[in-house]
């Protein structure tokens, strides 16, 4: 058996005395492995900011910061207070700045609103003399068109520009401008279309064509004059070729900047067509689909061509889903077309008249409600709205559980001051807060003091949550700051302008938590998107402004003055105002 060598007492302590040497000299990181850093988080971080959002309680919730995830989705607000991480993936600095949630549109024509944007568009024209001008030199500088098309003229804002009596151009007006090719102009609410004496004759209208049912035929002497209002559009209407796929591709591409740059992310687009579906899909396909879009089908062939048996689910991150169903009773007040219990005051023969009779609009909303399909009904005028409560009532009996049934515009509204809300059952009514000046002094011509109460202020009190705003979009995307500062009273009926009511203007303004809400949570909550967007809490999209001042306590005209900075959707930034100072989300290292 060998034994081990032992050393001598001498050498051992000399040994350990030379390790212990060696052990000193060498660094204790060399000693111990040094634990590497953690690595970046996932998380981005805006901070430093006036953060406002409606909070489940319906008042506006301030926060400081925002925390989104690698999937652009909200983490966590933060108060002041809330620990920020060391190393998340990003940092903007808001500089203080006000940051909400981005608009929800509760109501637009999205292809249309891009379709303007590629014809003549009428919409600043202040009198027929500059619309005509603009229609011929359209028409010089478009030549080898087989149609000249366009939208936005209005007789009553060319009366008031004047100071005249409001009169409806004529084809001879038309022709004037553009005789030798035929053209077709569709008004700036879309309840008119002006035809020249070529378009029509292409169309085959003659002196004995009959008006169709909710429609008019206006004439010159005892022959059609070239303005056909409501159904009697699409006398004309009917013979224009429709826009190629390329082109409703085109009028998407054009149409989602102007709503982005108006702080708006989500729209409700009211009327789908299957070929509107179309272009959708294929934008998104191509990942082009910038916007969200709950869109609507424009009555039941295209429900069902759409999405089959149910609605359809939400496609492309979010971005795009076939909601419901939309049915239109009546018409505008700027063209006459709303249904109102009593004539006009402008127009004592003319009450307007609806569009669908009450048994086969009950059938049609009974066959999209079986199949979960939220139902959209547009009613303007009174007459209209007893109609779609009357409707809603009668299905609400049959078709339980939280169906959101829809009415949309509501403009008219006097007779329901004081009533119940339980008649609306669980209606969310998505309205157009008017700015002061050309809207109201129409409405207020058409109707009478007693009948023109913006519908806002009847409604605000009996929906509360359930009010939402829309802006109607078919071309010109309006200012959401405007509508809101309409909704507070920043315009009224009265005479002064200013933000103080004059004697004529109504009592009921909305407060600014009202306004906020109608235009962000309540619009979201109108979608069946309340989870998804709407008050950046956790778990929805990062759809947010950044905006150049706190509209919590600003007065109703600085709200309609605050200019949007950035835009951002899904925690990526999507536009930004050539002026805005610099913020880059810079990656933390």
């Amino acid at each position: 058996m060998n034994l081990p060598v032992l050393a001598p007492a001498g050498h051992l302590t000399l040994a350990l005395m030379l390790c212990a040497a060696v052990m000193t000299a060498v660094p204790a990181s060399a000693r111990k492995k040094q634990a590497p850093p953690p690595p970046p988080s996932e998380t981005g971080l805006i901070d430093n900011v006036n953060g406002l959002a409606i909070g489940a309680d319906g008042h506006v919730a301030h926060f400081t910061g925002l925390l989104i995830g690698k999937d652009g989705r909200v983490e966590q607000r933060l108060g002041r207070d809330d620990k920020r991480p060391d190393r998340p993936a990003y940092r903007l600095d808001g500089q203080g700045r006000t940051l909400i949630p981005s608009f929800v549109d509760g109501h637009a024509h999205l292809i249309a609103t891009g379709i303007t944007s590629m014809t003549l568009d009428l919409s600043a024209t202040r009198s027929l003399a500059e619309a005509q001008a603009k229609i011929a030199a359209y028409a010089r500088a478009n030549e080898g068109r087989k149609w000249i098309l366009g939208r936005g003229w209005d007789a009553a804002r060319w009366a008031e520009a004047e100071g005249t009596a409001e009169t409806l151009p004529t084809a001879a007006d038309l022709d004037a401008a553009v005789a030798d090719i035929p053209v077709w102009l569709v008004s700036a609410d879309g309840e008119m279309g002006w035809a020249n004496s070529l378009a029509m004759k292409q169309a085959g209208v003659t002196p004995a064509t009959k008006t169709p049912p909710g429609g008019h035929i206006v004439l010159t002497g005892n022959r059609p004059g070239g303005v056909f209002i409501g159904a009697a559009m699409a006398l004309v209407g009917a013979i224009i070729p429709p826009p190629a796929p390329k082109d409703r591709d085109i009028a998407l591409d054009k149409a989602q900047p102007l709503f982005l740059a108006a702080g708006i992310s989500t729209v409700a687009d009211m009327g789908t067509s299957i070929y509107d579906w179309q272009a959708y899909r294929r934008a998104g396909d191509r990942g082009a689909l910038r916007l969200r879009i709950a869109a609507y089908a424009d009555g039941l062939d295209d429900m069902v061509t759409i999405a089959g048996p149910a609605p359809s689910p939400w496609l492309y991150d979010d971005r795009l889903r076939l909601v419901g169903v939309h049915f239109a009773i009546d018409g505008s007040i700027g063209a006459r077309t709303a249904w109102l219990k009593a004539p006009y005051t402008d127009a004592p023969g003319e009450k307007g008249a609806p569009r669908i009779p009450s048994t086969v609009l009950r059938n049609q909303m009974s066959r999209a409600a079986m199949d979960g399909f939220q139902v959209a009904l547009s009613a303007h005028g009174d007459a209209a709205i007893d109609e779609a409560l009357a409707a809603i009532d009668e299905l609400a009996a049959t078709y339980e559980g939280g169906r959101r049934w829809r009415i949309e515009g509501a403009d008219v509204t006097g007779s329901l001051t004081g009533i119940d809300s339980a008649i609306f059952h669980d209606s969310i009514v998505t309205v157009k807060p008017d700015s002061a000046g050309r809207a109201q002094a129409l409405t207020l011509r058409r109707l009478g003091q007693e009948r023109a109460a913006p519908a806002w202020s009847t409604l605000g009190p009996i929906l509360g949550a359930r009010l939402s705003f829309g802006d109607w979009a078919a071309g010109h995307v309006p200012s959401p700051f405007a509508a809101m500062a309409a909704a507070m009273g920043a315009a009224t009926m009265g005479s002064g302008g200013d933000d103080t009511a004059g004697p004529d203007a109504p009592v009921q303004r909305l407060t600014f938590e009202q306004a906020f809400a109608a235009a962000t949570g309540n619009g979201a909550r109108a979608l069946f998107a309340e989870q998804r967007i709407g008050s950046l809490a956790s778990g929805q999209w990062a759809d947010f402004l950044l905006i150049d001042r706190d509209i919590s306590t600003a007065l109703p005209t600085d709200v309609a003055q605050a200019r949007l900075l950035e835009h951002w959707v899904a925690g990526k930034r999507v536009w930004k105002a050539p002026e805005a100072p610099d913020t880059t989300a810079a990656p933390v290292r």
